[in-house]
């Protein structure tokens, strides 16, 4: 009896499965390497009711981060600006400019200005900004440089494989407390009554690692690195 079907079909089955296989590990790596937050949540960078410029107040007036975002030393979470702190400004200065018409606005009517929010955690994980601050992270390794930005964008992915590599090496990110608003600082800023580079315990100038080091011993820095750590 005849094949009712060519040779060329014995084939077809296996090379189906290959190609299958092909495509759906080709899918996988693509939603594993693009559906991160490093792709979906860097660079967001959203408009806002009020075209507020961190480089003219940080930079040029050498305001801190703390006269705006109060509660952020204080606080799990960090306010943003009150009415009431704008105007204590701007009564004075550029008081009608029309860039600060939602401001006004919010000072004459009792309702806060809807600024949009960047950087939003999901409602399942725990973060503790004044728990950070306070053992010297600073604002500047989870934010970027806010001091440079005209428009604030979202600089770091913030999930979980970004936090997880701080808390397994949390020295690479510790400075002295009265830096953590100095964002422009570095380590090499270090330095003793007569000028030159200040040196550790091992005689050294201070590196990152040196400098992170000693201050993780000397506050107990043991950032949890299991689930329950961020998971509550």
């Amino acid at each position: 009896m005849a094949n009712l079907f060519p040779r060329w079909t014995n084939t077809l089955a296996p090379k189906a499965i290959f190609f299958g296989g092909l495509v759906s590990t080709a899918v996988v790596c693509g939603i594993w390497y693009y559906f991160t937050p490093k792709y979906t949540r860097v660079g967001y960078q959203p408009t806002q009711p009020v075209p507020f410029q961190h480089t003219i107040h940080v930079q040029q007036l050498g305001m801190d981060c703390r006269y705006c975002h109060s509660y952020v030393e204080v606080s799990e979470h960090s306010n943003v600006p009150s009415t009431q702190t704008c105007m204590n400004c701007h009564t004075a200065i550029k008081g009608q400019s029309p860039k600060l018409q939602p401001v006004r606005d919010s000072w004459q009517s009792g309702k806060p200005v809807e600024w949009v929010r960047i950087h939003r955690l999901p409602d399942y994980a725990y973060f503790n900004h004044s728990a950070h601050v306070n053992r010297g992270v600073s604002c500047v390794s989870c934010h970027g440089k806010i001091n440079e930005m005209e428009v604030v964008w979202q600089h770091e992915p913030q999930g979980m494989a970004w936090c997880l590599n701080c808390h397994r090496a949390p020295e690479k990110n510790l400075r002295p407390l009265a830096e953590i608003t100095h964002l422009d600082w570095r380590v090499e800023d270090l330095k003793d009554k007569d000028g030159n580079p200040l040196k550790g315990s091992d005689g050294k100038p201070y590196t990152q690692d040196t400098l992170g080091k000693e201050l993780k011993d000397k506050w107990h820095v043991n950032p949890p690195v299991t689930c329950a750590g961020c998971h509550r």
